[in-house]
């Protein structure tokens, strides 16, 4: 009887078997997803840091539209049309230019808006310039086309040509930034455009024409940039205004949000 008890307890038993190969199968399986996790992709990285720069320059432009609304705390007061004490030095940005350049406190409405910002016939140096507010387009073109000589001119009188570097080669809204993302400076420190559309070129001209045939002041001058800018870029410009002047910018719709070609 103990010989046959040894003998049973030799019998093969395939369940038995089974389980064991079951179980050294998942051991190993768990052992092999113990390896490094995946890193994420340097697209996935890129994209967040879009997103976080694209949120920082929400947030700057809001902070600078909300300071602006607040006169106690911004130490801006509204423009008028005597711009004699204004420092354009204190400009660093489009919204804060035209703060101290237009009366936005006298805006109600976007008609207000409107009026304030879009211009309408010729300015009293159109008719030597060539130019009319009443055909943004044309002037475009001849602004664009006439730039490479104005800053020939410029450049041949260091006074004018260091006037125009000490106003445009800083973020006081002489450049295309609505249509091109370069910004509110549109030349670099030593005069070059950095930006080749149509518009960059236009604006430069202008404050280059102005310079070299008027006496108009740096605010003078900023303000026809940024007249001509409201022609081109009205709804962008218009939206400022009335952001400033708190008013409702959801009615913007109607206007073009560029004239010309880029």
């Amino acid at each position: 009887m103990e010989h046959e008890n040894e003998s049973e307890k030799k019998v093969y038993n395939p369940e038995h078997k089974t389980h064991e190969h079951t179980e050294h199968k998942e051991h190993h399986e768990q052992h092999t997803n113990h390896g490094p996790k995946e890193k994420p992709s340097k697209i996935t990285i890129t994209n967040w840091v879009l997103l976080v720069l694209f949120a920082a320059i929400l947030l700057f432009n809001q902070y600078q539209v909300m300071g602006l609304t607040s006169s106690g705390s911004s130490g801006f007061s509204y423009g008028g049309d005597d711009l004699s004490d204004v420092d354009v030095t204190q400009i660093q940005s489009t919204a804060q230019g035209i703060a101290l350049l237009f009366p936005v406190s006298e805006i109600k409405t976007t008609e207000d808006a409107i009026a304030i910002m879009i211009p309408t016939g010729t300015p009293e140096y159109g008719e030597a310039m060539g130019v009319s507010y009443d055909d943004p387009v044309t002037a475009l073109s001849l602004l664009e086309n006439g730039y490479a000589s104005l800053k020939a001119q410029a450049q041949a009188d260091p006074v004018v040509w260091d006037r125009y570097l000490a106003l445009a080669a800083a973020p006081r809204g002489i450049s295309c930034e609505f249509c091109c993302g370069v910004g509110a400076q549109g030349i670099s420190a030593d005069g070059t455009s950095r930006c080749g559309c149509a518009h960059n070129p236009a604006v430069q001209s202008v404050t280059l024409w102005l310079m070299l045939n008027t006496d108009y002041s740096d605010a003078e001058i900023l303000r026809e940039v940024y007249r001509w800018k409201s022609l081109w870029f009205p709804q962008d410009m218009v939206g400022l205004a009335l952001q400033i002047a708190g008013g409702d910018t959801s009615v913007l719709e109607d206007l073009p949000g560029m004239v010309g070609g880029c």
